[in-house]
């Protein structure tokens, strides 16, 4: 079942994990930040999977693109009521409280806080969950450039709409997003040539692999490290 897997592999939240900070309130939800701001800076949103802001691993990866010359921040769009870890038949009644409409409406209230505090250029990253939140901000400009990590809720459509430079980076084993839709994807983004993009299929990887992975196995690590390069170099391009 899609659901099931989505639902797999939970990480063990860890409140207090990471480099950078939590804050109660920025643009209206509590996040983490990781780098400092100045006003030439660019700045990364990170929007979660659907287990939240206190996964150990993406709260990591924000570190790593703070280390990177980005501000980072990955807000709380759960308002602390994440997905169960381990019961996925919660699922259909969480998602109804919990769906990506709202983050979208939370998420121009981040990048509005962002731009208030003269942030020079904006990318956003969406795993699962969160990159139908992202896709829906690609449709506007109010970001720089776009990152949808093993999509959920995309659909053909969103794409044809998206106005931004936008990577999708896809796993080969996903009953969410399987790669006959990501190819879909990517069929439609060659037609506009006035949109950049990047299609890419990770073999033998499965969803959510970019940030449900153990720090232990080491071919976990380096695939889901790969795409994180694949995103670092994406905004390194189009953020500015």
């Amino acid at each position: 079942m899609a659901t099931s897997q989505c639902c797999a592999n939970p990480p063990t939240l860890d409140p207090v994990y990471g480099k950078g900070m939590v804050v109660d309130n920025f643009g209206g939800l509590k996040t983490y930040i990781s780098g400092a701001l100045d006003f030439s800076k660019p700045a990364i949103l990170l929007i979660s999977d659907i287990f939240g802001f206190d996964a150990p691993n993406l709260r990591a990866l924000a570190d790593k693109l703070a280390e990177s010359g980005y501000y980072v921040v990955v807000p709380d769009f759960f308002y602390g009521d994440p997905m169960p870890r381990n019961d996925f038949s919660q699922f259909e009644t969480w998602i109804q409280k919990h769906g990506p409409a709202k983050g979208f409406e939370d998420a121009k209230l981040v990048i509005q806080a962002l731009k208030r505090k003269g942030v020079s250029a904006i990318g956003a990253a969406g795993f699962c969950w969160g990159a139908k939140v992202v896709v829906e901000l690609a449709k506007s400009d109010d970001i720089k450039a776009a990152v949808l990590l093993h999509p959920s809720f995309v659909t053909v459509d969103d794409i044809k709409e998206v106005k931004i430079p936008i990577s999708v980076l896809g796993a080969e084993i996903d009953m969410r997003t399987p790669p006959e839709v990501t190819k879909q994807f990517e069929e439609i983004l060659s037609t506009r040539p006035e949109v950049p993009s990047y299609v890419k299929i990770f073999a033998g990887v499965q969803h959510g692999w970019t940030v449900r992975y153990e720090v232990t196995d080491k071919a976990a690590v380096e695939k889901a490290e790969e795409a994180h390069k694949d995103m670092l170099n994406w905004f390194n391009k189009y953020v500015k």
